[in-house]
């Protein structure tokens, strides 16, 4: 997997320890992201025993690692749509919380000397479509009655013309990554716990307390956080019928010329979001865009071609420096769940479906669920109701994920071709009916063969090949598979099962 560039400059900068032996904690928060870290950073101050478990070999490696760095309250066209669709009282709640959250943030850093390249800047949705102008004004009335002084603008930095623009004033953007690493500082000095390496495979019920399984060590917790982004746990909650996940490209390129002020993305897609970053003292630019459903039969080597090319139109001389994906969890309604996880798993709470802009959700969620724990009351619980019923407002989303799971399930299973494995090509991958087996092979560009069963170990979906990544991707949950196997994303927490080829073709390859 591709890295960001947050992730290359604070390579090797603390080390945590596996757990090696059962231990008993008032909080255990599963994942260490910026949303796990933001909870148990709130929750240590308040002098709560807690410990983070991660199952990766360091903190904030997926998608806080892999983000914009966006803090913004300005989440697309958004207002205008959660008036209508949910009352004005409703879309200023989600306002004030998200507004909040960029001052907490910056209360943290200031407090805590993280250094992590925090800067102000505005914010814009911008057109270039004459026919989007009413929805751009739309946005900036549903904004300013809401009390934020948004602008309607006609003119940006960006090098190419707009038609118009809604700006959002005092936004900001930082390295998220280095301010993971300073929440984990601040974790660890309040003699809080960070376990990596440390995958919970189980939750189980214990007495008064929820017993949680991992390789080498088991932790007796009271309180259950999980912020391990598409939560692993299926029933109860069903957050896998509610949620899907899409995949996001990114490019850090130097443009070999000046570069503008503020953060920019376009009203439709194809999505282009715009920011810039210091990097070996000049300023770069970062562009993320060609997002897709993931899992989806697409030709995933394009997208930062696409990316590439949409650069190129306007910086003919630019210098790609990083490129990377990752992926986002959105809820059918776009609101995050955030709260309880279920009405029958007391003291377990869930943070997710944070629709790409996860830097100031991250921060509201970890605010709800510490207030949760200690008994607090907070303001905008209401609003981010993980375990709402309402009807689903997005109708098309719902129908096209159900149509793909039911497809990924049952009729993807009787499409695999009986092939002859010599004509998969070297660096590439195939699904194979093999005396009646199933089997995904991969061909390293030596043309080594890895063969597995290409079912998610999540729901057992048909999982598709992804050749940029050389991984195998769930089309129904976005779990994803390293070519070996081994388990990169869940909702799946195991790897996939291995086939001994020679035996299944009795030696005959």
């Amino acid at each position: 997997m591709l890295e960001s560039i947050w992730i290359q400059n604070t390579k090797n900068t603390q080390e945590y320890n596996k757990l090696e032996k059962n231990i008993e904690t008032e909080v255990c928060i599963i994942g260490a992201g910026i949303f796990g870290l933001s909870t148990a950073y709130y929750l240590t101050q308040k002098g709560i025993n807690v410990t983070v478990v991660e199952a990766e070999k360091d903190i904030g490696l997926k998608t806080s690692g892999n983000t914009t760095g966006k803090i913004t309250s300005q989440h697309g066209l958004f207002y205008d749509h959660l008036i209508k669709d949910f009352g004005e009282e409703y879309a200023q709640k989600y306002l004030n919380a998200n507004e909040q959250a960029i001052k907490n943030i910056k209360k943290i850093i200031d407090q805590n000397n993280i250094e992590c390249d925090f800067e102000w800047q505005d914010s814009y949705v911008y057109t270039t479509n004459e026919e989007e102008l009413s929805q751009i004004q739309d946005e900036v009335n549903a904004v300013k009655k809401l009390g934020l002084n948004a602008e309607f603008v006609t003119q940006t930095q960006l090098p190419f013309k707009i038609k118009a623009a809604i700006k959002f004033p005092k936004q900001a953007q930082f390295d998220s990554r280095k301010y993971m690493l300073g929440l984990a500082k601040q974790v660890l000095e309040k003699k809080g716990n960070i376990f990596t390496n440390t995958r919970v495979t189980q939750i189980a019920k214990s007495v008064n307390n929820y017993l949680l399984i991992t390789e080498n060590g088991n932790i007796n917790a009271k309180n259950i956080v999980i912020a391990c982004h598409y939560p692993f746990v299926n029933i109860p909650g069903f957050y896998f019928t509610k949620m899907y996940q899409s995949t996001s490209y990114a490019l850090v390129v130097d443009t070999k010329t000046d570069l503008f002020e503020g953060m920019y993305i376009n009203v439709k897609e194809p999505i282009y979001s715009y920011r810039t970053v210091k990097y070996n003292g000049r300023k770069v630019l970062i562009i993320v865009g060609a997002d897709h459903k993931t899992g989806e039969a697409i030709e995933n080597s394009s997208n930062y071609e696409k990316l590439e090319k949409e650069i190129k139109k306007w910086y003919p001389n630019s210098e790609i420096l990083f490129k990377w994906n990752t992926e986002d969890c959105i809820g059918l309604d776009k609101i995050a769940y955030i709260g309880d996880y279920s009405n029958i798993m007391p003291h377990v709470y869930i943070g997710t479906g944070f629709k790409k802009w996860g830097i100031t959700t991250a921060d509201i969620a970890a605010n709800i669920i510490t207030d949760k724990i200690i008994g607090k009351e907070n303001d905008y619980e209401k609003i981010f109701n993980s375990k709402r019923l309402h009807p689903i407002k997005n109708r098309w989303e719902m129908k096209n994920m159900i149509k793909q799971t039911v497809n990924s399930f049952a009729f993807e299973k009787f499409k695999i071709p009986v092939g002859d494995i010599e004509e998969i090509q070297n660096d590439n991958a195939a699904i194979l009916d093999i005396n009646g087996t199933n089997v995904g092979i991969y061909k390293d560009t030596s043309g080594n063969i890895y063969a597995l069963k290409p079912v998610c170990s999540h729901l057992g979906c048909q999982l598709k090949w992804n050749n940029l990544d050389k991984t195998w991707d769930c089309p129904c949950h976005g779990s994803r598979f390293d070519y070996m196997g081994k388990n990169l994303y869940n909702p799946a927490n195991k790897g996939l099962e291995l086939i001994d080829i020679n035996e299944l073709t009795k030696g005959k390859i």
